[in-house]
């Protein structure tokens, strides 16, 4: 079997939450990589404007009258990526500010998705 195809299975029959959770892992482990580089470095924007890109993607899908969520966690996931946007835009013009709470804020979700997949 080609890899391509052996990729197509896979997300034909990926549980929805497992992709979102190896989204997450992939875009925290973007941030843990450019924790320690300067702020000027391309690695760094980029991972940053992943996670946003990202926070951005989920609030757009909970604003969505067809999203089947409860109200309260849709609006709970757009306040987050409203504090994504708005922190990422300012840790990117403060080199002192650190990344830490987009790691942890990630870290909260892929620990809350891991928990609903085991239920």
């Amino acid at each position: 079997m080609s890899l391509t195809a052996y990729q197509s299975t896979l997300k034909a029959t990926e549980n929805p939450r497992d992709v979102e959770y190896r989204l997450f892992g992939q875009v925290t482990r973007a941030l843990l990589e450019a924790q320690p580089l300067p702020r000027t470095d391309p690695k760094v924007i980029a991972a940053i404007d992943w996670n946003r890109r990202m926070w951005s993607t989920l609030a757009n899908d909970c604003a969505s009258d067809s999203n089947a969520m409860p109200q309260q966690m849709r609006a709970g996931i757009i306040s987050i990526s409203i504090f994504v946007g708005r922190y990422s835009s300012q840790l990117m013009s403060e080199q002192a500010m650190p990344v830490d709470p987009l790691i942890d804020i990630n870290r909260t979700i892929m620990q809350g998705l891991a928990q609903r997949a085991a239920a």
